[in-house]
């Protein structure tokens, strides 16, 4: 059964798993509508003891945090939606079932921060890239995406992209640590079967347990992040 969470975020019940789909019609920008209407359908999908399966457009997984925000005259909703960002990337980290994500297209700089919060990546072979940018417009990056960058890149990677940068395509960007299985655009839905039939064996409340213990140093730092002052 399919729902439209929001206009934004689909929801569609497949056997054990929730297909969560970004789709804004545009660059799938983190915008806190956006960002709200991703809540809400991991909330459901926790609630319904579901394994978490993101994607995004056919050709873009998320151009990331929505710069129209940051460059309005509010200051306060740019920090509301690095909030927002920062909470959710908790929420992966912390989910009590099994994250897959699925990345056909670019996955820009909050776009790559959920992928490297979820327990499985699958990207699809193409012309896309992934990385941190922030330092090529005129940002710095949240501490809490750095400590998720931490966790999951290869430490030369993590330096590269984090100080320099560097956007990886597909190839690199599995050897960097942003996804962990590449395969042909054709075959996306295929390898996305098959690893929710091998998460089916999986014990739910051990692989909690487990989530938190091995996560316990990147969600503790997450966690710092979201106090008052870093905002």
């Amino acid at each position: 059964m399919t729902t439209p969470a929001t206009t934004l975020v689909t929801y569609e019940t497949v056997g054990p798993c929730a297909r969560i789909r970004m789709d804004d019609g545009k660059v799938n920008a983190m915008s806190p509508a956006m960002l709200t209407a991703l809540h809400d359908a991991f909330d459901r999908a926790a609630a319904e003891g579901s394994i978490a399966v993101l994607s995004g457009r056919d050709s873009l997984f998320s151009a990331g945090f929505d710069l129209k925000v940051f460059s309005g005259a509010a200051p306060a909703e740019g920090a509301a939606m690095v909030r927002l960002g920062a909470q959710l990337v908790l929420k992966l980290l912390t989910f009590p079932m099994p994250v897959i994500t699925v990345t056909a297209g670019h996955a820009y700089p909050m776009g790559a921060f959920l992928m490297l919060s979820a327990d499985w990546r699958i990207g699809a072979s193409g012309a896309w890239r992934t990385g941190f940018n922030e330092v090529r417009i005129n940002m710095t990056i949240p501490e809490f995406a750095l400590a998720v960058g931490r966790m999951r890149l290869q430490p030369a990677y993590f330096n590269r992209t984090a100080m320099l940068g560097e956007m990886y395509g597909p190839e690199e960007a599995r050897v960097a640590g942003f996804v962990d299985e590449l395969v042909p655009p054709a075959d996306l839905e295929t390898a996305v079967e098959a690893a929710v039939k091998r998460m089916e064996g999986i014990i739910p409340v051990n692989h909690a347990a487990t989530k938190l213990r091995a996560r316990a140093p990147t969600i503790a730092a997450v966690r710092a992040a979201l106090e008052p002052a870093a905002f």
